[in-house]
């Protein structure tokens, strides 16, 4: 489009000297001999487009608002759009270098100088207030200065929310409910997580971690700027899952997950279900490692100081030997090796299921008890391992918090199995008493340890229809049961969804990881009756 030209100079209006035009240097275009081409030396002519451009530029930028508009254009921002959830990468470079948000539209751009694609955004589309994912600065563009106005207050806090100690020390104490923008009220902590694509394993994991208060008021109060991107992007999910100020009642776990994608080469990411132990075993590591962790010391990330204990480990070979009328017997080495290496999850067994039903008891399903599986770690059953014969036993300190991977899935060259066995158990005063070692430097002989159950996730299989030769598939739905402490109830969260359960009905689900809280034990001293 042509530029309309001044009706009346400049300086007749504002009676005031016109700033000097802007000269090319001579040495920035002189060629052989010092002289212009054409043999013409000297400064160049501009065109009064170029000058008008130019001096236009100049005039728009300003270090401050103009005295009296302090609050113009913040009336644009429409905080129903803005989602900060979303990878911070520049909607046109893609870059995530120096990026800003429009609060008007929700877009992400990088930079806001003259020449870049926020500047030219606030042109085109007349959005003119950014804010700055990094700084959390708020900026008016294409004036270019900063604006200072505490109605934004609320804007910077969703960008980063940050909780003061005191307020995250009482979020087990205080039943706290919110409203959102929208006016539906949720609970801080039991929000619903997006199912993007297939990260519903992923989503069920997040939330249980984000139940264990220690691990919890870690990545909340401690700062871990100086920290690798997978625990700052894990530390801002947290937040913002505990977050009492949020516009919507709900996350997405998109920034976390594309680390996760990249860190893991690809083998955990949105469009791909993967299981949920695998992801947290390997979720762990990582942690600890980013962390600062150690690989050979224990105890030096927070992720060991919650999560590793350690177990003896009796193994013991079998032969197989031909006697005179060619039978095969089978013998024990005399030697026993005993090992004592760490772990972060336990693994428990199930029974195998039935083969064959009859037609009275083909609707019933298995049942175990927690107790019979956890005997697996009593250190007297022994289990055998192709041509090995091991025994468990749990040793004294037991973790804060234990991982329990109830196995059900297991794979042969031709098919994949699950065993549906229903495992159940108390949600209250577990005894691992009896599958740990005695060591009365540590913990009184006979006197119970008890654990409560923080969360459990579970696994649901639903039947798609299939038109191939196998007949029907299945397809796995990952679930997370959790406990409100304030309120003490449990509550089921499936990617968005989130509602209430009944305690007496948490073991009739699929349990396949649980959660479980030491309770701290009572001092008795010389006055206590």
């Amino acid at each position: 489009m042509a530029k309309r030209q001044a009706e009346e100079p400049l300086e007749e209006v504002e009676a005031n000297v016109s700033p000097a035009s802007k000269r090319v240097r001579v040495s920035d275009v002189t060629n052989n001999g010092g002289e212009e081409p054409g043999g013409v030396t000297g400064e160049p002519e501009s065109t009064e487009e170029d000058e008008e451009e130019l001096d236009h530029s100049a005039n728009i930028r300003q270090d401050a608002p103009t005295e009296g508009y302090t609050d113009l254009y913040l009336d644009t921002i429409n905080r129903a759009v803005l989602d900060f959830d979303f990878e911070k990468l520049c909607s046109i470079t893609l870059s995530n270098i120096n990026v800003y948000a429009c609060l008007v539209c929700g877009k992400y751009f990088q930079g806001r100088g003259p020449k870049t694609h926020a500047y030219f955004h606030a042109l085109e589309e007349a959005h003119h207030v950014y804010v700055n994912m990094q700084t959390k600065k708020v900026y008016v563009l294409p004036e270019g200065y900063e604006v200072k106005n505490r109605s934004l207050e609320d804007i910077k806090f969703v960008v980063d929310p940050r909780l003061p100690k005191y307020d995250v020390l009482r979020l087990d104490k205080e039943p706290d409910e919110v409203w959102d923008l929208s006016g539906k009220k949720y609970r801080p902590g039991f929000v619903g997580m997006n199912n993007i694509k297939e990260n519903d394993y992923f989503n069920a994991v997040i939330q249980a971690l984000a139940h264990i208060p220690p691990l919890r008021n870690f990545f909340m109060l401690e700062d871990l700027s100086s920290k690798s991107e997978l625990a700052q992007r894990y530390s801002i999910l947290v937040r913002k899952i505990w977050n009492t100020r949020a516009f919507k009642s709900h996350v997405s776990p998109h920034e976390l997950l594309q680390q996760v994608s990249r860190q893991s080469n690809k083998k955990f990411d949105l469009l791909h279900q993967s299981d949920p132990v695998e992801f947290l075993c390997w979720f762990l590591n990582n942690m600890h490692l980013a962390l600062g962790g150690s690989k050979t010391k224990p105890g030096t990330s927070i992720i060991h100081r919650v999560f590793q204990g350690k177990l003896r480990v009796e193994s013991q070979q079998i032969t197989a030997k031909a006697d005179a009328g060619d039978r095969l017997r089978f013998e024990e080495a005399a030697e026993v090796h005993v090992d004592t290496p760490r772990y972060l999850i336990l693994t428990l067994d199930l029974p195998a299921s039935p083969l064959f039903q009859d037609e009275i008891d083909k609707n019933i399903i298995p049942q175990v008890p927690l107790t019979s599986i956890l005997s697996k770690y009593d250190g007297v059953r022994a289990q055998e391992q192709a041509n090995m014969r091991k025994r468990y036993r749990l040793l004294h300190p037991l973790p804060p918090f234990l991982l329990l991977h109830i196995k059900r899935f297991s794979k042969n060259k031709f098919v994949s199995e699950r065993n549906p066995t229903i495992v159940t158990f108390p949600v209250r005063s577990l005894d691992m008493s009896p599958y740990v070692e005695p060591n009365p430097n540590m913990h009184p002989p006979g006197e119970p340890i008890w654990y409560d159950l923080v969360a459990n996730v579970t696994h649901e299989a639903v039947r798609i229809r299939d038109d191939s030769v196998e007949g029907e598939a299945e397809r796995k739905v990952w679930r997370v049961q959790m406990r409100d402490r304030a309120r003490n109830e449990w509550l089921e969260v499936q990617d968005l969804f989130v509602e209430k359960v009944a305690t007496e009905t948490l073991f009739t689900k699929e349990s396949y990881l649980m959660v479980w809280e030491k309770r701290r034990r009572e001092n008795k001293g010389k006055g206590a009756k």
